[in-house]
């Protein structure tokens, strides 16, 4: 049976990351796609120049409406905005057994920030015990912990670690901002680590990895109920969606990845 997988995201007018990379990574590994809006965004490669919240209410009703039709798979949470958004997806969640998958979406490759700081402390305290993986890049993991950004990978460690402290189940901790030729990804859960390592693509498009690889995640899990097999189905199919980024031809900054590579002749 096709998978139904719930995105709940911002939405990337541009379509190369959240709520647009969601629906397309969900599709090319094999799920049905479902979207709630937590935010409008005005953005394209170079930056994000607005951001318009959704509602709370408005939030909570696109869940509840979803949840009172259809079957939920998995979930993936990215964007979120503020604390009153986490609030009430947390509500909208309530006693859906379907797994979540956590990116903790913070700021924008440009730099612009998607999360009010006051917000991070709603994220820490009441989302991420909800969820059965967390996947942070190394700067969102230390922005969670409030410390400083991992320099090697028994730092990682260490941080996959205190965010287990904090409630995740697991911890998908993407290690692309450490130095060197080869990425190395931890895997974290209650049975030890798992790495993943592959060599770095040379290519500036890279805009939605994260809101790509947590996407394939949640769909693989509902898919494979094996983490490990599930974490290294998502991560293959994202480093090959990064290694034909460079065939499209969008923007003049950050370009998106290629999420139907296999379709292409």
């Amino acid at each position: 049976m096709i998978p139904n997988i719930l995105s709940i995201a911002g939405s990337d007018p541009s379509g190369g990351a959240g709520i647009q990379a969601d629906l397309k990574a969900i599709s090319a590994n094999g799920g049905y796609a479902m979207a709630a809006l937590t935010a409008l965004t005005a953005q394209n490669t170079r930056g994000v120049t607005a951001v318009d919240p959704i509602r709370p209410e408005m939030v909570t009703a696109q869940i509840a409406t979803i949840r009172a039709d259809i079957r939920i798979d998995a979930v993936k949470i990215g964007m979120l905005g503020d604390s009153t958004i986490i609030a009430a997806v947390v509500a909208a969640l309530e006693g859906l057994s379907a797994p979540v998958v956590l990116d903790p979406v913070m700021v924008a490759k440009g730099g612009d920030r998607l999360l009010a700081a006051e917000a991070v402390a709603a994220l820490r305290q009441i989302l991420l015990p909800r969820a059965a993986v967390v996947t942070p890049n190394l700067p969102e993991a230390a922005d969670l912990l409030g410390c400083e950004v991992a320099q090697s990978r028994a730092e990682m460690v260490a941080q996959a670690r205190g965010l287990r402290v904090l409630g995740a189940r697991a911890v998908y901790l993407k290690g692309g901002h450490l130095p060197g030729p080869v990425s190395p990804d931890l895997l974290l859960d209650a049975a030890g680590e798992t790495w993943f390592e592959a060599p770095r693509v040379a290519t500036k498009n890279t805009h939605g990895t994260g809101c790509t690889l947590s996407s394939a995640l949640a769909t693989q899990l509902a898919r494979i109920p094996d983490l490990r097999q599930a974490a290294a189905a998502a991560r293959a199919y994202t480093l090959r969606a990064i290694a034909g980024a460079d065939r499209l031809s969008v923007g003049q900054g950050h370009g998106p990845l290629d999420h139907f590579f296999s379709m292409r002749s």
